[in-house]
């Protein structure tokens, strides 16, 4: 697998949503099953119980041996892919890449395999300023239309309040939600949604992103601290506070993933230095098992 930081200097975000994805496409591709649907499949030998109005004559007559026709049932999905946008996804890792960089190419990636599945795939942009909302369709221009919308997206300030998040949940309409979000919340309000959607829509996996530095506070020295939404600062000696810091943030992280699981969402934890080979595994096996 590349690395996010080799995808990202590709500078072409469909290239590195295609790379990123084709490695998992073989053999991985579960949206269709073999029935009694539309389109031919393949045949196989006629057993005692089977329908009778599924045996090819004109084969049967031909090689003097009863087979049926397979045929594949469709079974893709709706699948909205939800982008935090809020200014904390601005933090920059040791690797030069922002978390909104991983999840620009992690939802690419997420939508390419989507549609090579058959899905119909939609996309919204969570910022204070509005909702970016691409409706899901399955047509060949949705992809060019997802990648433009994630290319342009940018962090700023808070989350989004509830009145601008109450259209996402206005309408019931079963699909697989997929979430990229650091977390960052004052009060529960990315639960809160995620919580709504899960009621209207479905299935819920939430993709926790967290820079390696964040995780492995790799920092040193004295050092002066600022939070990307409300521009407060604050002064300490990294290396006297790793060992609480790193207490306190697995505490936080098991909370985390406890809590997400109470709601009944899958809940998956990134370090976006690593590829996004993890993501995608547990994005294909949330929709196999949808």
């Amino acid at each position: 697998m590349l690395s996010p930081e080799l995808l990202h200097g590709l500078r072409n975000l469909s290239l590195a949503a295609r790379q990123a994805a084709e490695g998992f496409l073989n053999g991985a591709h579960a949206s269709r099953r073999h029935g009694a649907g539309m389109e031919f499949s393949q045949y196989r030998p006629y057993q005692p119980g089977d329908d009778l109005r599924r045996l090819d004559w004109r084969l049967a007559a031909r090689s003097d041996r009863y087979y049926l026709r397979e045929s594949e049932v469709d079974t893709s999905l709706t699948v909205h892919l939800l982008l935090d946008a809020s200014a904390s996804m601005n933090h920059r890792d040791d690797n030069g890449l922002t978390k909104l960089d991983y999840a620009r190419l992690l939802l690419a990636a997420l939508a390419y395999l989507a549609t090579q599945q058959g899905d119909a795939v939609g996309l919204t942009v969570l910022s204070p300023a509005g909702l970016r909302h691409l409706p899901p369709r399955a047509d060949a221009r949705q992809l060019p239309r997802l990648y433009h919308a994630l290319e342009t997206a940018t962090a700023a300030g808070h989350f989004p309040d509830a009145a601008t998040l109450a259209p996402l949940t206005a309408r019931r309409q079963r699909a697989l939600t997929v979430c990229v979000s650091d977390l960052y919340e004052e009060t529960g309000e990315i639960q809160a949604l995620l919580t709504r959607l899960r009621a209207v829509s479905g299935d819920v996996l939430l993709l926790h992103a967290a820079a390696h530095n964040e995780l492995s506070f790799s920092y040193k020295g004295p050092i002066t601290f600022r939070d990307l939404e409300s521009n407060q600062t604050i002064q300490l000696d990294a290396d006297q506070q790793r060992a609480a810091y790193l207490q306190q943030l697995q505490h936080w992280l098991r909370e985390t993933a406890q809590t997400a699981r109470r709601q009944g969402f899958d809940y998956h934890l990134l370090n976006t230095s690593q590829p996004l080979d993890g993501a995608m595994r547990e994005f294909l096996r949330r929709r196999n098992a949808t």
